[in-house]
């Protein structure tokens, strides 16, 4: 998949450093995730085990963006739903990253059995909302307070999107 320049493919492991360079830059700027502690590529490379896709979007062979899923709940009934999370590095904002990153995810969890993507977004984060609805996400519910972060309680908004090939 891909569109101007930019280029989506699943995550390999020659990626985990970039990922992780990205996902520490979401971090650091506390805007978008709960997350405190930085991560290493080595933590990375868990995320690609097992079943749940991570996408990543190239410019020019240089990953920009990655979208990645995980498991929504141990419980079995759970299994066809899947969390996912988008970053895009800071230098790629505003060309597309992102938006192809969740194209790329959607069609790869929906290839893998799913039938629902579903994610927390900070209420304020207005910008990953706006794309998010774009691409036919719903906002399902606001959680306020939903946890403090550098001693501020943030609201977050659910998002999910069925995926109807597997709604069976």
């Amino acid at each position: 998949m891909s569109t101007s320049g930019l280029t989506a493919r699943p995550a390999t492991t020659a990626d985990c450093a970039a990922i992780a360079a990205i996902y520490n830059a979401g971090i650091a700027e506390r805007r978008a995730t709960f997350e405190t502690h930085p991560r290493t590529p080595a933590d990375i490379a868990g995320w690609l085990r097992g079943r749940h896709p991570v996408m990543v979007v190239e410019d020019a062979g240089r990953v920009v963006a990655f979208a990645s899923s995980s498991a929504y709940s141990p419980r079995a009934c759970y299994a066809g739903v899947a969390d996912f999370s988008i970053y895009v590095a800071p230098e790629a904002r505003g060309r597309g990253a992102g938006r192809l990153a969740v194209q790329a995810l959607l069609g790869a969890v929906e290839a893998a059995g799913f039938h629902k993507l579903t994610s927390r977004v900070f209420a304020t984060n207005t910008t990953s909302r706006a794309l998010l609805a774009s691409l036919g996400f719903r906002e399902v519910g606001l959680h306020e307070k939903h946890a403090p972060l550098d001693g501020v309680w943030q609201d977050i908004v659910v998002v999910e999107k069925l995926l109807p090939a597997n709604l069976r």
